[in-house]
């Protein structure tokens, strides 16, 4: 375990992330990523929020947003982004590479999936070509379920998640084939970059250039 209770999986994807960000030129900060609306020091910002925000804080501000977390976080991931430099969002996600942090009811397994999922949404909007290591990867996966499609509203009608470099696979019907940190990000409502995904079902998956 790392610092108090933060098991090392944990900590060792931040400390990836903040090794990838510390690389990043200043256009690469203002890029866009997978999530929509969301540029680079965006996305940051939220992962970094729950380090620099008391849960009062966030819980007033939530009462603001009328009780919807995606308004609230993503007017504070805004509004972060503005304030904040890039240097002080890299500086922040250093510092707090063990900070204890979980989603409510997600446990540890779900801070995992928060950081792994957004750091995919910066690596392959920006085509790092970053491979998230199979122990985190395998973790993030086994914790899928509907309840997850639910939440981002995916519709996976009619598509099986096929990974071509895992044994994984999600649903039934087409086979929507790409590797299955790729195919996560599809689980999770994102259109990806062209010739990441293969199969008859890609289209509805990819973005348009």
């Amino acid at each position: 375990m790392a610092g108090s209770e933060t098991p090392d999986w944990v900590v060792a994807e931040r400390h990836d992330l903040a090794t990838v960000l510390d690389g990043l030129t200043p256009e690469q900060w203002d890029a866009p990523t997978l999530c929509v609306g969301w540029r680079v020091r965006e996305v940051v910002a939220h992962i970094t929020m729950p380090y620099r925000l008391s849960t009062p804080r966030i819980l007033l501000k939530m009462v603001k947003a009328r009780g919807n977390f995606n308004r609230m976080s993503d007017a504070q991931a805004r509004e972060d982004a503005r304030t904040l430099t890039a240097d002080a969002l890299l500086h922040t996600l250093e510092e707090n590479v063990a900070h204890p942090w979980k989603p409510p009811g997600g446990g540890f397994e779900g801070a995992l999936s928060h950081d792994v999922i957004h750091g995919l949404d910066v690596s392959v909007a920006l085509g790092l070509g970053r491979r998230v290591p199979d122990d985190r990867l395998d973790r993030v996966l086994g914790g899928v379920g509907p309840r997850h499609v639910k939440y981002f509203g995916t519709d996976l009608t009619g598509v099986q998640l096929t990974a071509d470099d895992h044994p994984w696979t999600f649903g039934a019907g087409a086979p929507l084939r790409g590797s299955a940190q790729d195919l996560l990000l599809v689980l999770c409502g994102r259109r990806l970059p062209p010739g990441h995904l293969t199969g008859e079902p890609s289209p509805r998956f990819t973005a348009t250039v």
